[in-house]
């Protein structure tokens, strides 16, 4: 009996968040799927937008390349599964839900606005929230949801609608 290869589809994410402008944006090819294997993450960039392609069991999504909590970029942290972890303060988020998993160390704000204080990774020295300016500014750091834009596969590239942004031209950045 031989295995067949599973079918590329894009992830089906909830249309709320799907990313400002990308409505009624043109698709523009942006890589070939076999550039993209399972467990695989890509950044795209355009001007000064830049986008996360991740290959998921769930199916191939495209994201903004920025944490939602600092911006850190997304591609360069690790994929397990769906889920997405941050290499600057260790957030985890779901590519398949678009919600956090894990706040970052940090602490901060979850998108609905309830208060995560800052916590200690294992195997660290636990961290203590000091009163002060840092403290303020995590009160009201907010980290938010991840943002889609819609993809499709067609002729074995990966197209995503990406809005419109005048002079700017596409680049594809492999994680080495």
């Amino acid at each position: 009996m031989s295995q067949t290869a599973p079918t590329l589809r894009p992830l089906d994410y909830r249309r709320e968040l799907q990313a400002p402008g990308t409505k009624h944006a043109p698709y523009e090819a942006v890589l070939q799927v076999a550039e993209l294997p399972l467990g695989a993450m890509r950044r795209v960039t355009r001007g000064d937008l830049d986008i996360l392609l991740a290959n998921t069991p769930a199916g191939i999504v495209a994201t903004d390349d920025r944490c939602p909590h600092m911006s850190a970029p997304l591609s360069i942290g690790d994929l397990d599964e769906c889920i997405v972890a941050c290499p600057l303060h260790e957030g985890r988020f779901d590519l398949a839900a678009g919600e956090i998993v894990q706040m970052p160390t940090t602490g901060g704000l979850d998108p609905d606005g309830r208060y995560h204080p800052v916590w200690t990774a294992s195997g660290h020295e636990p961290k203590s929230d000091v009163p002060g300016r840092k403290a303020e500014a995590r009160r009201f750091t907010r980290v938010r949801r991840l943002r889609y834009y819609p993809l499709r596969i067609r002729d074995g590239r990966i197209e995503i609608a990406v809005p419109v942004l005048p002079g700017a031209e596409t680049v594809v950045n492999a994680r080495e």
